[in-house]
């Protein structure tokens, strides 16, 4: 059967009017048919991933039918007396139902590609809790998510119309419990490093498993807990370090799962000094003792600027045992480095070690497991709101690398995502800033409702959430913008367009906030922030050059009178499903391959990079023959002959694209940014000198964090149509040396280039 065969039958079977149950039955199996085909021919064209998607929403359209779901309202009083959705949203339908019914958007479901309608309906959508069958269609599923964060049908109608047009979309915790029995709304928990002794580290565990039952992705410092060989004073034995302890969370995260619904995720923290630093970094090796190592938990270094400056000057190191130097964890700057040094001269430390070949480790664990993320604790500390008093520091980052909030033993940081698709506010030429703009002002109030209307899985995260209001908001689709209008993106012009969107998101989420504080009253602990003594975050880079000074200089003004409903309002997430559902490009990154298979809980997914289909087939260029080269070349576009050169250029991948272009894009962000950005870099054979140079060069343009490091094997796409080609050689890695001559010469480094 064609597509072509199997798309009409389905069609006709789909006519109203009463039909016999087995040609209900029989046209469902000839539109799984055409589902499948349709699927399987995106890579020819494109469009082909819509008409899958339209497929799709009628087989959901048609499963909800059978549970007697036809509108809006009937979808919330059938997921109500399944027990699933919260007493306040059934009310609040009833009440409304014919206003709220008739806000759904027939036309809606038409705006999804394949991959994003089988994301959301595979794990999103509501199912009856015996039957498994859905009880909301897509439409419903986003308007249930704007009433659960909504007082009137206007704000749910301004929220889902947002949401419904993919110009928007709240993270995947929003949208899985907005409106539930039990709406934790929040992505992120950041958890101070547990006292050191026994009560407060298992403490920590049952915090870390309720968090992580209700889907909240965990960061956690482990700084602060002794290293082994440190004496136990109780009992007079040696303690055994962090690593059996991290192994105990390890099993925790991998045993309470994100309710049901995905993995449970963690990464700890651990600042260089640590003792155990070294044992640290072997925890995700694939080699050694398997009792020493952790395969569920990430890891993150938490880099102070001292220890960057020794690996420059090719100096010692001196490595600690936290309960000799307790003060360290909670100082940065200027009093971390004298702390640190007059620690260093009185001799308290356990060993010291060449500074570039502790780095050196920390780039081999990189280069071999992705893992080991650089984040930088001084740059984080130094421009954050929430700093201005020294009792209140960044101890950590989260799982992803783009909150920075301060935490304690009584608080526990909390943030609420969500995402502006920038490719929804392209207009014929350019991005419409008014209309963008108005996405962020909404964007900013129902992320600001979450804090009010979210379910606190612990005390200590309702005490941080309440006491701050941060909130994170970032975008989607910056690749998208750039293939639309042509932008290469290691352009000058894309530099430039990728910083004027961050300053416009940032002055219409600080005027928002504002709003929102002379409204409601600025949030608790805004007295002690540095918005408050008359900085706000643009104000730490002085090299910054704004597109609209004037505004800044107003905004200030206004900030001084009314004060911020918010501490923190940017962060840029990595957007990984919500791009997905949304049918764009992932938060600020390039795109890995011009061709590639994703490969997620709903199965497997062909995917091509539509911009280049549609230009190649402008040019008559889009035939078979030029698409398994592509395929064949692990979706580089860069050796195919036939392929112009302005067209090479545009659709180069992450991986030949130089990084140090990417590092620049962040930094120019930076100063609109208030917290931090997922920043993921590419090599496709990492070494440890072309590492120590990029991730030097970052350090040194002043970005807060770095994310993943991706290598070029983990992402090879299956080339199941077109002839073998040899695998890509394994990572290689040069030997110590190779960073005092990256670090010395960083500009012939072609990681930076």
């Amino acid at each position: 059967m064609t597509v072509t065969d199997a798309v009409t039958d389905a069609a006709r079977d789909a006519e109203p009017g009463p039909r016999p149950a087995y040609r209900r039955d029989a046209a469902g199996e000839r539109r799984r048919l055409a589902i499948q085909e349709a699927a399987a021919r995106v890579i020819a064209d494109p469009e082909n991933s819509r008409l899958a998607a339209r497929l799709l929403a009628e087989e959901i359209a048609e499963e909800a039918a059978a549970h007697g779901v036809r509108t809006f309202s009937e979808s919330v009083a059938a997921t109500h007396a399944a027990g699933l959705v919260h007493d306040r949203l059934a009310a609040f339908v009833r009440d409304d139902a014919a206003a709220l019914d008739a806000l759904v958007d027939p036309e809606g479901d038409g705006r999804f590609e394949y991959f994003g309608l089988r994301t959301v309906y595979d794990r999103y959508l509501l199912r009856h809790p015996v039957t498994r069958g859905v009880l909301e269609t897509p439409q419903h599923f986003f308007l249930r998510v704007a009433c659960g964060l909504a007082r009137t049908v206007a704000e749910a109608g301004e929220l889902y119309r947002l949401i419904s047009t993919l110009s928007y979309l709240p993270s995947s915790p929003t949208l899985f419990n907005s409106g539930t029995r039990r709406p934790q709304l929040s992505s992120c928990f950041l958890l101070d490093s547990p006292r050191d002794e026994l009560d407060g580290i298992y403490e920590r565990y049952a915090q870390v498993a309720r968090l992580s039952k209700y889907a909240g992705g965990i960061g956690i410092a482990w700084t602060r807990v002794r290293a082994r060989g440190s004496l136990i004073r109780g009992t007079n034995g040696l303690s055994n370090g962090i690593v059996p302890w991290l192994r105990t969370l390890d099993a925790s995260v991998a045993a309470v799962n994100q309710g049901g619904r995905r993995k449970g995720a963690a990464c700890v923290y651990l600042e260089p000094w640590h003792a155990d630093v070294e044992e640290f970094l072997e925890l995700r090796d694939n080699t050694g003792e398997d009792a020493r190592r952790t395969h569920n938990l990430n890891l993150a270094n938490w880099v102070p600027d001292e220890f960057m400056r020794r690996v420059e000057a090719d100096a010692e190191w001196a490595l600690f045992d936290p309960k000799e130097v307790p003060e360290l964890t909670d100082l940065w700057g200027e009093a971390f480095e004298a702390a640190y040094r007059e620690a260093e001269a009185a001799g308290r430390y356990v060993r010291k070690v060449p500074a570039r070949a502790l780095y050196g480790r920390m780039m081999r664990t990189l280069a071999q497991t992705g893992n080991g993320w650089m984040t930088f604790k001084d740059a984080a500390n130094r421009a954050s709101n929430q700093t201005a008093l020294p009792e209140n520091v960044i101890h950590l980052s989260n799982l992803c690398t783009e909150i920075l909030e301060v935490t304690s033993d009584a608080e526990t940081a909390v943030c609420n995502l969500g995402s502006v698709n920038l490719a929804a506010h392209l207009t014929g030429g350019g991005i419409d800033w008014a209309r963008l703009r108005a996405t962020v002002a909404t964007a900013v109030r129902f992320l600001d409702r979450t804090i009010d209307l979210g379910y606190y899985p612990t005390p200590e995260a309702e005490a941080a959430n309440r006491r701050w209001r941060p909130i994170g908001l970032g975008v989607m689709g910056l690749a998208d913008v750039f293939f639309a209008l042509r932008l290469p993106f290691d352009a000058p012009e894309a530099l430039a367009l990728s910083t004027r969107v961050a300053e416009e998101i940032a002055l219409a989420a600080y005027r928002t906030s504002c709003d929102l504080a002379e409204a409601h009253g600025a949030h608790p602990s805004y007295g002690d922030t540095r918005a408050a003594r008359g900085t706000l975050h643009p104000d730490h880079y002085p090299d910054a050059r704004p597109v609209h000074p004037g505004e800044w200089a107003a905004l200030r003004e206004r900030v001084a009178a009314t004060g911020l409903r918010n501490s923190l309002m940017i962060a840029i997430a990595p957007t990984a499903t919500i791009a997905s559902i949304a049918g764009c490009y992932e938060c600020v990154e390039p795109q890995v391959s011009n061709v590639f298979k994703r490969e997620t809980l709903s199965g497997e997914f062909l995917q091509v990079n539509r911009y280049l289909v549609r230009d190649l087939r402008e040019r008559g260029l889009w035939t078979p023959e030029v698409r398994d080269a592509i395929k064949r070349a692990d979706g580089s576009v860069q050796d195919i002959a036939s392929i112009p050169e302005d067209l090479r250029a545009l659709y180069r991948t992450a991986w030949e694209l130089p990084q140090k272009a990417l590092i620049d894009m962040a930094a120019a962000r930076q100063p609109y940014v208030d917290q931090s950005q997922s920043l993921n870099l590419f090599m496709a054979a990492p070494t440890i000198g072309k590492l120590s140079s990029m991730y030097a060069y970052a350090w040194r343009a002043g970005l807060k964090t770095t994310y993943y490091l991706r290598s070029r094997p983990a992402t090879r796409i299956a080339q199941t149509t077109v002839a073998a080609v040899p695998a890509a050689a394994s990572p290689a890695f040069s030997e110590p040396e190779a960073v005092a001559c990256s670090l010395e010469n960083p500009e012939i480094c072609e990681a930076c280039q």
